[in-house]
């Protein structure tokens, strides 16, 4: 078979299911298609580079992936985790009046995504310009200034949605 895409397409059908099944046995079934979707990705790019038998390369790719995806839900949890932390520490004293208000935010900004955390920790934890921070993002203080923007405006939301009644500003 010379045609690259009858080669990704017999590839895909041979061990779509296998690649599946193997995430399926460590995360839920949306992260696993997910990831799974994604090892194929990384084998359309390194087609070329498959080696035979192709199937240990594509649960090696999809244990990487995982990987990849564990460490990020555990950066975030750490991260969610800090800011409780540092709200108990700020807060002092009788916790009880709070703890609707930090439910609330906790869940909102845990529901958000990474880069939108990071790009707001950048900003308001570590106090960096955006021109630091675009630096650590790896993009353009315009991009940058976009991602705070928008993480911003969907935490608003997220709170408001928590607290109809109130405005957040």
């Amino acid at each position: 078979m010379d045609d690259p895409e009858e080669r990704f397409t017999d590839l895909y059908d041979r061990h779509y299911r296998s690649v599946l099944g193997y995430a399926l046995l460590r995360v839920e079934r949306d992260v696993a298609e997910d990831v799974s979707s994604e090892t194929f990705l990384v084998a359309w790019r390194r087609l070329d580079d498959l080696p035979e038998p192709p199937l240990p390369w594509l649960l090696g790719v999809a244990r990487n992936l995982l990987a990849k995806q564990r460490d990020s839900r555990h950066r975030r949890q750490a991260l969610v985790d800090r800011i409780a932390a540092l709200h108990r520490e700020q807060v002092g004293g009788d916790v009880a009046e709070h703890v609707a208000d930090r439910e609330a935010a906790l869940a909102a900004l845990s529901a958000l995504p990474e880069q939108d955390v990071e790009a707001m920790v950048f900003a308001t934890w570590y106090g960096l310009p955006p021109e630091q921070a675009a630096a650590v993002m790896g993009c353009s203080v315009r991009t940058y200034n976009v991602r705070l923007h928008r993480a911003r405006k969907r935490l608003n939301q997220a709170l408001r949605v928590g607290y109809p009644s109130r405005r957040m500003a």
